[in-house]
């Protein structure tokens, strides 16, 4: 039987932004559907290339920052997502990365009105063009303070009770998950330990509440994360 990780296959971009930050399970898995990684970290100031043409696409991680911030490489990246948009190349982003493209597309990245987090595992339901699409966990793990509306042209794809929009596709191409699907256990057992400061925010789960979920939800959403990936690079060559 062949070897997938042999195909020829243009790489992927990986945007992450902090210095020990990993693509975790997306690189994982895309490894294994044959996709080399080009990992770049403008924060630590490498740049991003002004074309994908030589891509398979493009994944956007998350990081401690805002897509609000005024950091100059923050607004580069969120600038840079012209080029995956008009190019039409496959993009992902995570939290982060997907706050960064409803940014981008004009919509709004803020805080839920009571200050509610959403720090652990909770549930989201897939939308009518969701579900016509894939089928998707009933539990997801999340670590974010902030969320995000839905821009003009963007469907929604799957939704939560606090933070309604919890997966988007703009056009063809471009889509956006507010949760994690990527972490390994080792990055989940860093994640509680480095982020234990952020459990006493409203709403947030406390540390055992992560691994305790992982252990009953983590195999349906590390499945839902490989069909995903190959709907976003593979799959998703009709239009919306």
């Amino acid at each position: 039987m062949p070897d997938r990780r042999r195909s020829i296959k243009a790489p992927v971009l990986i945007v992450l932004h902090q210095e020990r930050s990993s693509a975790g399970r997306v690189g994982q898995l895309l490894l294994e559907k044959g996709y080399p990684l080009d990992i770049r970290r403008p924060v630590l100031g490498e740049a991003l290339p002004k074309t994908l043409a030589e891509h398979s696409g493009a994944v956007v991680f998350g990081g401690p920052m805002s897509a609000n911030d005024p950091d100059e490489f923050v607004k580069t990246e969120i600038n840079w997502l012209d080029i995956p948009l008009k190019e039409n190349k496959p993009y992902l982003g995570i939290c982060l990365g997907a706050q960064m493209l409803v940014h981008h597309l004009g919509g709004k990245v803020e805080t839920e009105p009571q200050g509610r987090v959403e720090i652990g595992w909770y549930p989201i339901r897939p939308t009518e063009h969701g579900r016509l699409l894939m089928h998707w966990p009933k539990m997801v793990y999340h670590f974010h303070r902030e969320g995000f509306d839905l821009p003009h042209g963007c469907q929604r794809l799957a939704e939560g009770d606090i933070y309604r929009n919890q997966a988007i596709r703009y056009g063809e191409n471009a889509w956006g998950i507010q949760f994690h699907a990527e972490l390994t256990r080792a990055m989940m057992h860093r994640w509680v330990v480095h982020g234990a400061s952020r459990f006493v925010m409203p709403n947030a789960q406390q540390g055992r509440d992560h691994l305790e979920g992982r252990m009953i939800f983590d195999a349906p959403l590390k499945a839902w994360l490989s069909e995903f990936l190959d709907l976003v690079f593979e799959k998703n060559r009709c239009p919306a």
